[in-house]
């Protein structure tokens, strides 16, 4: 039995806040090749997760927030926002599955937000084309914080 704590959600944060990419993954399966991954994810704010999809036809993701708060957007293929929605335990918005194929990113709102993700396997990288053209790569700092600023002003969110 793997249990899910509060010291171990206090590490997997200390580790996000000590990484330069603001997330760390804590993973309960064994191998990346596994048919299912069941991870958790720390995140911290200003962390990016560039827009992406998942082409295979199986490969729903579900997260589960388990503490902290986020915003999960959809996308239609232009970039325009679909759906946007606050994932916090606090207000009762406990998690999203997202269907393949679909545009989706999210946007940390707290420090120490950690959810509970799971996906199908095997690990296979993104490919260059399952990552969203209208969104700034994850190397331009500027874009980056434009894009988030922008991406919470448009669904209404002050932070």
């Amino acid at each position: 039995m793997k249990l899910i704590t509060e010291k171990l959600l206090n590490e997997v944060s200390n580790q996000a806040k000590q990484n330069e990419r603001l997330r760390m993954n804590y993973n309960f399966h064994e191998s990346m090749d596994e048919p299912i991954h069941r991870l958790l994810n720390a995140l911290e704010p200003d962390t990016y997760l560039p827009p992406h999809r998942h082409s295979n036809p199986d490969k729903e993701e579900v997260y589960l927030v388990l503490r902290g708060s986020l915003l999960a957007i959809t996308f239609d293929d232009n970039g325009t926002i679909l759906t946007s929605d606050i994932l916090s335990p606090a207000k009762g918005t406990y998690g999203v599955e997202i269907p393949a194929g679909t545009w989706h990113s999210i946007i940390v709102l707290e420090p120490n937000t950690v959810i509970y993700e799971i996906k199908q396997g095997p690990y296979a990288p993104i490919i260059p084309s399952n990552i969203a053209p209208w969104a700034p790569i994850a190397s331009d700092n500027e874009g980056v914080k434009r894009y988030i600023e922008d991406t919470l002003y448009k669904c209404g969110i002050n932070r």
